[in-house]
């Protein structure tokens, strides 16, 4: 399992994210994005997968990143 955040342009694509992991099983947390990354809506999704879950994305996901110790990989963006 890895670990990955996903920051979002409005609270609502935070919160049917959240809810699209929670369905499918995947442990998720929102949070206040850190401050290492900039976020429209200040708000993010934790979760822990064997990958970067991209489908159960909302429309309004601002990026996803994986965690590596206190670092942030930029897996995917959108504009």
């Amino acid at each position: 399992m890895k670990a990955y955040v996903a920051t979002f342009h409005t609270h609502l694509g935070a919160l049917l994210t959240y809810r699209a992991l929670q369905k499918a099983k995947i442990q998720a947390q929102m949070a206040p994005v850190p401050r290492k990354l900039s976020s429209s809506c200040g708000t993010c999704v934790f979760f822990q997968s064997s990958g970067p879950e991209l489908a159960l994305m909302a429309e309004e996901v601002e990026g996803v990143y994986e965690i590596q110790g206190s670092e942030y990989l930029l897996l995917h963006q959108n504009a």
